[in-house]
């Protein structure tokens, strides 16, 4: 049976289309939809069981993966399968998470699943941009409860011009890569990096990529329609009792007030907040505990999140006493650990950042390896958050998802700054030490100062912040918080991060979470935001004012040096024996690159100290040296011989050359040592390559004055030759004078 097809196509308005299609594949899954974009296809799926989990939040699993087959390549690695995630197909994972949890129901507990799969690669498509749309639109055709339709767009600007979803190419040449979730209505997702750009800018990018967000969440309701919109599906609610909710708002709320008002420590409060939460507990006999006493913690929490938002929007108040634009105190250092190539500690209130700056060559790049991209990065930066941090202990389960995105976030805030000349590959590692409100900002903070510390020449230092905001639709009134704390993290209608410097913005991070934010408060959040980024930022330049003017002593240098294609070859030698020697005789780390526009060899030389960078620089300067002709160089006896003695360059160690016995003095010679001996150092003129030898030619005499009578010899008459000579020309064949009483040949005897 032929299946029926559903399809809707979305115009881009610059040619290009992308389809929405579904009723071909994976029909026993709930909802299936494949996107496509020129060659590119996205297979989307998504299940949700109808048991509702006996757990108190979404065990949502995003799942993006990108198939070597779909661009015709093999996976690597032995078994030639693909294993674990990339931490860029993690990354498309939490964006598409992100934007997808906030609108299933707060009491939707199902196993939830949606797997994204790239099948079809296209290199002028970057597929990442399209896995927001296709999770949306397959919910869309499921009977899942799912507030509505969603997006997600990459906007980019080139010479000037808003292009959504732009190729890898046009990417390039953007000042702004930014990846927008949003509904019809609501943005709900900002994450990219820009060139230091303004934060209306910004705010412009987001609007030019929701209007065509609108476009393809309008597509999706018109193919959930022809293929004929489920019911959604009933499922079992949480249990509510307005009664006991509005009991324990009226225990809980005065006492959090006052406690939040105090303006406290992380701990200091958490163990006045667990009192309250106590004694309200306290109240209740264990029979009524037992039947809802998950229902007395669910509204106590709530009547601590309104307390604590309402002391803000009424006073301009927080929990630990600051005012809603004041940072909490920080205090830095640079080169803290002695044997790091660059190190600093960054502290601000209760969070603390570790960071460490660490410089090799070329072959120490990041390699990437994404059916959809290959590549290097020579400036990368990863995140480490120990439960430690936090006071807890528990299981170490591998690098997560989150630290995954954070890292990457703190890399895209700083990589701008890194100049394009820097002859480095950049590694910096951030060990968060403590944590109470937004680390990754702090890991931009100390990556920063380390990289400074480490004399890489940054263009301009960067700071970044994290942002709250808290809104009362109803009343208007709305306070965004400067440096939020982790327990402001989870209160606010906005989390934001923004990284940048002096000039601009260079990173962001938003979770929008109240609908219909007005582009003026998003603005005014962004310049508030400014202001924190530059206290912050003249912290960091009180520290440490400009980077270091080269590396620590025992630090590599890094030297480079451009050599022709043809002497890559000598330079490496037969199985890589000269290049090994030299990398052992001198200790550096040489690695050598070929130029794909003009096939020069780039030679990378990395060492600790001046020594073994001298010495390899000297002898690729011999394995280039060209002698002039006509030329005089100073040459030193290497070696002693009948006719004549082996001399080496001065200005070229390991270039020799026969000084020929002749070309000694102009005095007849019959012993070499009788004009020179090993070691002499002395003047010789370099002639070129002889036509008769077909050798290099150089002369001793030549620069020497003539002796008073000197004659020279005539040329000899060889007889020989003069015999030779004479017959020359002459025609005997034909001739009758042969020898006729020679013997017939006979053949050898054999032993």
């Amino acid at each position: 049976m032929i299946p029926k097809v559903f399809r809707e196509v979305i115009d881009l308005g610059d040619g290009r289309t992308i389809s929405l299609e579904t009723g071909k594949l994976a029909k026993q899954a709930h909802g299936s939809v494949v996107v496509q974009m020129g060659k590119a296809m996205l297979l989307c799926t998504v299940v949700s069981n109808y048991k509702q989990s006996d757990v108190d939040f979404l065990p949502l699993t995003v799942d993006y993966r990108e198939k070597f087959a779909a661009a015709g390549r093999y996976p690597g690695g032995f078994f030639k399968r693909e294993a674990r995630p990339s931490d860029g197909e993690v990354l498309t994972m939490r964006l598409v998470d992100r934007v997808l949890r906030p609108l299933f129901p707060k009491d939707y507990h199902a196993e939830t699943q949606v797997m994204i799969q790239l099948m079809s690669h296209d290199e002028n498509v970057m597929p990442d941009a399209m896995a927001g749309l296709a999770a949306s639109a397959a919910i869309q055709l499921s009977d899942f409860p799912f507030e509505c339709p969603i997006s997600e767009a990459r906007v980019a600007r080139v010479d000037g011009e808003f292009v959504i979803n732009p190729t890898r190419a046009q990417l390039a040449e953007s000042d702004i890569d930014m990846m927008i979730g949003a509904s019809a209505d609501s943005v709900m997702m900002v994450e990219g990096e820009m060139d230091e750009i303004s934060e209306e800018e910004m705010a412009d990018a987001i609007k030019f990529a929701h209007e065509a967000i609108k476009v393809q969440c309008a597509a999706q309701v018109k193919l959930a329609e022809a293929f004929g919109k489920k019911e959604t599906r009933e499922y079992d609610p949480e249990r509510e009792d307005a009664e006991l909710a509005s009991k324990i708002h009226d225990m809980a709320y005065d006492k959090v007030y006052a406690i939040a008002k105090g303006g406290s420590s992380k701990k200091e409060r958490g163990m006045a907040f667990s009192e309250i939460k106590e004694e309200i507990k306290a109240t209740f006999s264990e029979e009524e505990l037992a039947d809802y006493g998950d229902l007395v913690s669910k509204y106590y929490a709530k009547a601590e999140k309104s307390a604590i938002r309402n002391l803000t929007l009424d006073e301009g108040l927080r929990l630990d006493g600051r005012k809603t634009d004041e940072i909490r105190p920080i205090w830095c250092e640079v080169d803290y650990l002695p044997s790091t190539h660059g190190s600093s500690v960054f502290t601000r209130g209760e969070t603390q950042a570790l960071a460490t700056v660490t410089l090799g060559t070329s072959r120490d790049a990041n390699k990437i390896d994404m059916p959809s991209y290959e590549g290097e990065e020579n400036f990368y930066l990863h995140y480490n958050f120990p439960p430690f941090c936090t006071g807890e202990a528990r299981p170490l389960r591998g690098t997560s998802r989150r630290e995954v995105g954070h890292g990457n976030l703190a890399q895209r805030g700083l990589k701008g700054m890194i100049p394009d000349d820097c002859p480095y590959t950049v590694r910096v590692v951030s060990e968060v030490l403590e944590s109470n409100g937004s680390s990754s900002m702090a890991t931009v903070c100390a990556g920063t100062m380390a990289l400074m510390d480490a004399g890489v020449q940054m263009t301009r230092p960067v700071s970044g912040i994290a942002m709250g905001l808290i809104s009362d639709a109803e009343s208007g009134k709305y306070a965004v918080l400067s440096d939020i704390l982790g327990d402001e993290d989870h209160l606010g209608d906005m989390d934001f991060k923004v990284t940048g410097t002096a000039e601009g913005i260079t990173a962001c991070q938003m979770d929008i979470k109240v609908k219909g934010l007005s582009y003026e408060i998003l603005v005014n959040a962004l310049k508030q935001a400014r202001e924190g980024r530059l206290h912050i930022l003249g912290k960091l330049t009180d520290t440490i004012a400009a980077p270091a003017e080269s590396v620590k002593d025992h630090a590599p240098t890094m030297v480079t040096r451009r050599i022709p294609n043809e002497f890559i070859g000598a330079l490496i030698g037969p199985g890589g024996k000269v290049i090994q020697e030299m990398q052992k005789e001198t200790e550096t780390t040489i690695v050598i690159n070929e130029d794909p526009v003009t096939e020069e060899g780039i030679v990378e030389i990395l060492g600790v100290g001046s020594t073994g960078i001298d010495t390899v620089m000297a002898k690729i300067d011999a394995l280039l040296f060209k002698p002039e002709v006509g030329s005089v160089y100073e040459v030193k006896v290497i070696k002693m011989l009948d006719f004549g003695a082996v001399v080496e360059y001065m200005d070229a160690p390991g270039n020799e050359v026969l000084l020929h016995v002749s070309e000694l003095a102009w005095e007849r010679t019959e012993n070499v040592s009788d004009v020179v001996n090993m070691g002499d150092v002395f003047d010789v003129k370099y002639f070129g390559i002889d036509s008769r030898t077909r050798k290099e030619k150089v002369s001793r005499k030549a620069i020497l004055p003539k002796p008073e009578g000197y004659v020279a010899r005539p040329p000899r008459d060889d007889k020989r030759s003069g015999g030779r000579d004479n017959n020359r020309g002459r025609d005997n064949r034909g001739r009758d004078n042969r020898r006729d009483d020679r013997k017939p040949r006979q053949d050898k005897k054999e032993d």
